[in-house]
């Protein structure tokens, strides 16, 4: 099963005072200058987009762009300052926060740029921890988790420690712990960005094998074109909060929406991407 995620109309605006900017960004004015005016950050404004269920949709951008921040908003990691986030079509924000959690751990996984694995645990527990959070017994947990395992190519490792595992392999560790619990969305916040360029090249081919198998709704946050266009259906690319443009990621390359995104793009244009 997978499931479609929309935003509409959503700002996130960091500062005690929201009232005083919401008439400034209406305006027009830049984020730059609403932050010399109030000392509030606009981590993003106005954003409407439609992410369809079963694709990879990448989003990407120069740092502070608003790409993490968005991703963070899908899960209600952080709340939107207006707007609305609809998830299988269910507003995020209309749940209260025992109602959020149950849902969070019945339709998200997560995998982090860091790796995010619990360092004393095995390989075999860190992918299974998921399961032991939704209050599923040892004896399923540890037959996922090998299953899991087994799919990332990683069966003579389950007893391992993270410190004994190459990054590569540890990345893997952290796909299979994003999906043991069979979630319909995958969230990837930079997931790649730690491993040198072959490993990394392993990886993409990992994500594309298993997407084309499990249909999963997949957001990737990555600041790198080349891996964007590569991996994506769909991509949107964002500047200072905004999202300048959203398309298939042969029309961005073939046609962007203005010189920021043409400069962006122009290295896999060119044929660096790979």
């Amino acid at each position: 099963m997978s499931i479609g995620i929309s935003f509409e109309h959503v700002a996130k605006v960091f500062g005690p005072k929201l009232g005083t900017v919401w008439p400034l960004l209406d305006t027009g004015l830049s984020k730059a200058e609403i932050l010399a005016r109030t000392n509030h950050v606009v981590a993003m404004n106005d954003v409407t987009l439609d992410i369809a269920a079963g694709e990879i949709f990448a989003v990407m951008g120069a740092s502070g762009s608003g790409k993490s921040t968005l991703i963070r908003l899908i899960n209600l990691l952080i709340r939107p300052s207006r707007g609305t986030i609809s998830v299988g079509g269910q507003d995020l924000t209309a749940l209260d926060d025992a109602a959020l959690r149950a849902f969070r751990r019945a339709t998200f996984g997560m995998v982090f740029q860091g790796f995010g694995l619990l360092p004393h645990k095995s390989v075999r527990d860190n992918v299974a921890f998921p399961l032991r959070i939704q209050g599923i017994d040892a004896g399923e947990r540890r037959k996922r988790a090998d299953q899991w395992i087994e799919r990332v190519g990683l069966r003579d490792f389950a007893a391992a420690l993270p410190r004994e595992l190459s990054g590569g392999m540890q990345q893997r560790v952290g796909l299979a712990r994003a999906l043991v619990g069979d979630p319909p969305v995958l969230l990837m916040d930079e997931p790649l960005a730690a491993l040198d360029p072959i490993t990394r090249r392993d990886m993409q081919d990992e994500i594309l094998r298993l997407q084309a198998e499990l249909k999963k709704t997949v957001v990737l946050i990555t600041h790198d074109p080349a891996e964007a266009l590569r991996l994506a259906d769909h991509l949107a690319v964002m500047r200072d909060g905004t999202v300048v443009q959203v398309g298939r990621r042969d029309d961005v390359v073939s046609r962007p929406a203005d010189d920021g995104v043409a400069a962006f793009v122009r290295g896999f244009a060119q044929g660096k991407g790979g």
